[in-house]
């Protein structure tokens, strides 16, 4: 199991736009040149971000900017944004277990709640950190280190 790149690029998406919004235009082409992917994958990114209401995009070259103050959007936002989970479910289980076996019969009945239970804490955490978090620590790191994009 792993959670999509989408999700921590989907972080530096609000990060850049953040650290940059005020001396550039923020635009695709831009953040695809800081995550070093290209601008297709940002733009649908970008998408999403807007689709859960987490940023603005305007038309042709207007740029990008955030909805709400940074300290208002966590991780757990930007996660339920972009990495769309079937049913909602973190987990997926395997199709069909033989309900001839023991084990195959009662196999969610044993993992179910577990599951649920490990979802849930992680949504949790993720609802603790949010994109202010990640700016300051970038902003910490930049009077340390220049920039170059």
């Amino acid at each position: 199991m792993q959670i999509s790149s989408r999700f921590t690029i989907a972080i530096h998406i609000l990060a850049c736009i953040e650290v940059f919004g005020n001396e550039h235009k923020v635009t695709s082409d831009f953040l695809a040149s800081s995550i070093n992917v290209n601008p297709v994958v940002v733009r649908k990114i970008l998408l999403q971000l807007r689709n859960a209401g987490i940023i603005e995009v305007a038309r042709g070259t207007g740029g990008t900017t955030m909805t709400r103050p940074l300290k208002k959007i966590t991780f757990y936002d930007v996660y339920k944004a972009t990495d769309l989970l079937e049913n909602g479910d973190l987990f997926h289980f395997h199709e069909n277990p033989n309900q001839e076996c023991p084990v195959g019969r009662n196999i969610h009945a044993a993992l179910d709640d577990k599951l649920s239970d490990i979802q849930n804490t992680m949504e949790a955490k993720m609802k603790s950190y949010t994109i202010e978090d990640a700016v300051k620590k970038i902003r910490q790191n930049l009077k340390k280190d220049e920039c170059r994009v």
